[in-house]
């Protein structure tokens, strides 16, 4: 009787260290970290808000329409498309893994944390840090980021060639993009 009760006193010292572990790393596992993957939930947070109740119902519909939202994108939410296959150019294609928690109503956050199990750099992604063009001195700038700042407003500078060009051109769109407080 003895060698029964030391048996099962190791079993469950052995069950409580399990049990221990697996609280001990449930933490650790798959839930998204606070700014973590955050193209990818604002992007399918604003993907699943386009849609009608009508096509989150079917997934192929719904692959479409995601299709169809990829033409629009441009930067970091283009090449979230990419690594979904919503691109033409895409190489791989996990539109399914989107498209069915969609239909589900899976929050944005949960289906980010599924898509991060297909494809880490999905999560690798960050939205670059916007420029204040009000508080910057656009002289000290790059082109690069000139640039930058009229493709976030949706402008072009036709004939810009000097650096000086460009500041000239976002000096007179300034007005139309940026709201100042009297």
């Amino acid at each position: 009787m003895g060698s029964k009760s030391a048996t099962s006193g190791y079993r469950n010292r052995l069950l409580l260290a399990a049990a221990g572990l697996i609280l001990f790393l449930i933490p650790y596992s798959v839930a998204l970290k606070e700014g973590e993957c955050e193209v990818c939930v604002k992007v399918v947070d604003k993907f699943a808000s386009s849609l009608t109740d009508e096509v989150k119902k079917d997934t192929k519909r719904i692959e479409d329409e995601f299709r169809t939202f990829c033409k629009k994108s441009k930067d970091k939410e283009q090449r979230f498309c990419y690594y979904l296959g919503g691109m033409e150019d895409s190489a791989t294609g996990i539109l399914n893994e989107l498209s069915k928690p969609v239909s589900w109503g899976m929050p944005s956050d949960k289906i980010c944390e599924k898509l991060k199990k297909k494809d880490a750099q999905i999560c690798d992604l960050r939205y670059d840090k916007q420029i204040d063009v009000n508080a910057v001195d656009l002289k000290k700038l790059k082109v690069r980021d000139l640039k930058k700042i009229l493709s976030d407003w949706d402008e072009e500078c036709d004939g810009c060639l000097e650096k000086t060009d460009f500041i000239k051109r976002i000096e007179e769109l300034k007005h139309k993009h940026i709201k100042t407080e009297l």
